[in-house]
């Protein structure tokens, strides 16, 4: 990843070329970054029911707390690209869909609650950890399951294309527990399966079940989330590998949120206000990812 006096020169480049006209400042630009000076949009992938990271408002529009730290990083590409302001298409992709729609140029950025790891950086590029999440388990209240050690004959779904079915599968086998693991197409209809009594239990990260009972209302009550933890789930926001003006730009985007408290605010109306719904999730940040913030420049 280039430095921020590499981003600051190739800024430099593109301004002095913005006097000598548009088409020059194009040419001095590389990746994303000239794809949406030629274009005058960037593609925004979005979940559709991945509360409060990215999810649909009732009016269809996308909204939650990785759509607005999208929307900071698509002001500063503007500005990069000497632009006053870029059209941001929204596209849905889902758990399965997302990292293909993103390596094949479908969608720049993918903003919704996707795990950094070590496999899936081979592939895509992300940017500095938005949350810290973990595996865990949403059962519904008097099925009698305390713990992923009660799965024993009972079905439990995850969501295709994420990081909990490997973690609920490895987990089972490592304690010889005999379960049916199912799959559902995204967060919504593995919740649908749980409330329908297809399965016993959902495994998901913890944060998107209680974005899930929160969009319940009262109903929400029903159903409890387990505390043992599966897995370690740190997210970040994906886009393409080999982009060295774009992931420096985003580095300089978040170091700019950090600095200005503006990434403290952000996540403060996400998970301790009350979300549009009226619900709150009330989850504080915890001191991994308060620790991470800090070291983007996040005031003490």
């Amino acid at each position: 990843m280039p430095s921020r006096s590499a981003l600051a020169f190739a800024l430099g480049a593109v301004s002095l070329a913005l006097s000598a006209g548009p088409v020059a400042a194009i040419e001095v630009l590389t990746g994303t970054l000239r794809k949406a000076a030629e274009t005058g949009e960037v593609v925004v992938g979005y979940r559709a029911s991945s509360v409060p990271f990215s999810y649909v408002e009732k009016a269809g529009r996308p909204i939650g707390y990785a759509i607005d730290l999208c929307q900071e990083i698509v002001d500063d590409i503007a500005k990069a690209t000497g632009r006053t302001a870029l059209r941001i298409r929204y596209e849905p992709v889902t758990s399965e869909s997302r990292i293909p729609a993103v390596t094949s140029g479908g969608v720049d950025l993918e903003c919704g609650s996707t795990t950094t790891n070590a496999e899936r950086r081979r592939s895509v590029a992300f940017s500095p950890i938005t949350f810290i999440s973990a595996t865990k388990l949403l059962v519904k209240r008097g099925s009698g399951i305390r713990s992923y050690r009660d799965l024993g004959g009972r079905k439990v779904v995850v969501t295709a294309g994420t990081t909990n079915g490997p973690a609920l599968r490895e987990m089972l086998a490592k304690s010889s527990i005999q379960a049916e693991v199912l799959t559902g197409r995204d967060h919504a209809e593995s919740f649908a399966m749980v409330k329908d009594g297809r399965a016993d239990a959902f495994a998901t990260d913890d944060v998107l079940l209680y974005g899930l009972k929160a969009a319940e209302g009262g109903a929400g009550a029903d159903y409890t989330v387990l505390p043992e933890k599966l897995s370690f789930e740190p997210y970040a926001i994906m886009y393409r590998r080999d982009d060295p003006d774009l992931a420096a730009l985003v580095s300089d985007t978040f170091r700019r949120l950090a600095a200005s408290r503006e990434l403290r605010w952000t996540y403060d109306k996400w998970f301790l206000k009350r979300l549009p719904n009226g619900e709150r999730l009330d989850i504080p940040m915890s001191e991994d990812l308060r620790t991470s913030f800090l070291a983007m420049g996040l005031p003490d």
